[in-house]
């Protein structure tokens, strides 16, 4: 059995409640109206709970009392940090911390009482699965945090899972049924998860690239995996039919790592298998039901995603759980090169052109900054070099190639400062010496433990160039407002047509727009459907006007 490493308790310790009627009275009183400060209040006195000597059934009967005020604090409070783009803001950071401290902190009660029960308490004798499940769920939800907010996961964090899910097979407890009203989404008489079950749903979560999901993805993963981890058996040898999905591995001996393909691991004791053909079998089942027009509800989905948003993501998750994911894709040639890489359109169109974008002229009394400078000194200034610079795009960061394919790259920041990235946002990079830049987009985005930003950009298809947008024909009267935009040429060879790419305030289906080239040819185009879109752009279909 691998150990629990905790700190010993401290009789110096003096938390407001110390025992289950004091902490009913506390949170009886307990304001909710200020977030931040009703987050820092539990986290305090939780954290001085745990370093409280408390016997082992006084302590679980006082956690109990504190989770549904702990879970409502805490998803208010990681509402800060929805959609934010990476790095993280210092208040925003500071949230983030403060909210996986308290995961934490619940997390570390449980596995004290967990620790007394191993000792031969006789109070918690028949407690023993639900301290097990208790700490594995907050230990996952550390975890899911990280994953969720695009911060890699310390491998600490795997450790103590680990840790806590070996206990829980040495004892025989793995499979043994809790009561937890806070089982995702389950109806009552469902809602008791065993020690199994939640292990397998933060490992399953972790594997499934988390950071290329949305938070209401994420919602639906949640309600899904509870009901599915039941049908996988975890075994300690494997076979693989070739055909089928692989099994996924776990090493349960101080490994910093979740899930692994089973195929690169050293085999040994402490590893674990995880078969994949029944979680293979069900999601494809599912997404045909939905494909010949079932619903969700009619597939035991729920009520939460529409028959397009489920069929979505079980095919995503049938790619990223049972598919090679080194045969899914073109192959990656690992590199390590230098890149630069923008974003925000402006800053791209400046890149391309080599000059900063400007709308179409406006006098002076329009622009404040340009009146002061003709009341100060009688003329516009012109713009500094540290200002053309910025406005053309000029390169900030360094950022280094790990690998690339033709649809899309990985690439590392060099250093741990520079400017945010978001999801879905529209980028463009040049690799190593070439002339030309690629327009993608980033589709996923996180932070390492070395404080650097990682990125993964998908390539728009078509050659990229960028052009002025005016509103034209009837919007004209209506609208004189320009933008940078860009024009994806054809790919003839994948019969891919001509597109363009709009900041997202601009796509009108069937709206006339004026398209001007850097050297001056005007062509009038008429917009058409939304191919796609992201934080900061539409790509668009169009038809010459």
């Amino acid at each position: 059995m691998l150990p629990l490493p905790l700190e010993p308790t401290d009789d110096r310790a003096n938390p407001v409640f110390r025992d289950a009627a004091s902490c009913k009275k506390w949170l009886a009183q307990f304001q909710l109206t200020n977030l931040q400060l009703a987050h820092s209040l539990l986290l305090t006195e939780i954290n001085e709970l745990n370093r409280y000597p408390l016997s082992g059934l006084e302590r679980l009967n006082t956690l109990e009392l504190l989770r549904d005020t702990v879970r409502y604090v805490q998803e208010g409070y990681a509402k800060k940090l929805v959609a934010k783009p990476l790095p993280l803001s210092e208040s925003e950071l500071i949230a983030f911390l403060a909210i996986v401290q308290l995961w934490q902190a619940m997390a570390l009660g449980y596995q004290r009482c967990l620790q007394t029960h191993l000792t031969g308490d006789k109070q918690l004798a028949r407690h023993g699965a639900l301290l097990c499940q208790r700490s594995l769920r907050y230990s996952g939800l550390a975890i899911f945090e990280h994953l969720r907010t695009g911060y890699e996961i310390d491998g600490r964090l795997w450790r103590q899972l680990h840790s806590l899910y070996a206990i829980a097979e040495e004892r025989g407890l793995l499979f043994e049924k809790v009561p937890d009203p806070q089982s995702e989404n389950s109806p009552p008489n469902k809602s008791q998860p065993t020690c199994h079950d939640t292990y397998l749903t933060t490992l399953l979560t972790s594997y499934a690239r988390p950071a290329e999901l949305s938070r209401a993805q994420l919602q639906l993963l949640g309600s899904w995996l509870p009901q599915w981890c039941g049908i996988l058996i975890v075994e300690r040898s494997y076979t693989a039919s070739k055909g089928d999905a692989q099994p996924l591995a776990f090493d349960l001996s101080d490994s910093p790592h979740g899930l692994q393909p089973a195929r690169i691991v050293k085999a040994g004791e402490s590893m674990r298998y995880l078969a994949m053909v029944p979680l293979s079998k069900l999601i494809r089942v599912k997404t045909i039901l939905l494909q010949q027009g079932k619903t969700p509800q009619q597939v035991e989905l729920g009520e939460l995603g529409s028959n397009r948003e489920c069929i979505e993501l079980l095919t995503f998750l049938h790619q990223c759980w049972c598919e090679d994911r080194d045969m899914r894709f073109v192959a990656r040639n690992q590199a390590d090169q230098r890149a630069l890489l923008y974003y925000n359109p402006g800053r791209i169109y400046a890149q391309l052109t080599g000059k900063a974008y400007k709308p179409p002229a406006k006098s002076a009394e329009h622009d404040s900054a340009a009146r002061k400078q003709i009341e100060t000194f009688g003329r516009v200034l012109q713009d500094s070099p540290d200002r053309k610079a910025a406005e053309t795009g000029s390169p900030l960061e360094t950022w280094h190639i790990d690998n690339e394919t033709i649809l899309g790259a990985q690439l590392t920041r060099a250093g741990t400062s520079g400017g945010q990235l978001s999801r879905h946002q529209l980028v463009a990079l040049r690799t190593g010496d070439a002339e030309s830049y690629a327009l993608g987009v980033a589709t996923w985005v996180k932070i390492m433990r070395t404080g650097q930003l990682r990125v993964g950009v998908r390539y728009l298809p078509g050659k990229v160039d960028p052009v002025t947008l005016q509103a034209a024909g009837p919007d004209r009267t209506t609208s004189d407002k320009s933008a940078p935009a860009f024009l994806l040429q054809a790919v003839p060879a994948l019969n891919i047509p001509p597109s363009l790419v709009v900041t997202r305030d601009w796509f009108k289906p069937g709206q006339v727009v004026e398209v001007l080239r850097p050297h001056g040819e005007k062509q009038n185009v008429k917009m058409g459907f939304s191919v796609e879109h992201g934080t900061d752009y539409e790509r668009v279909s169009f038809t010459p006007a």
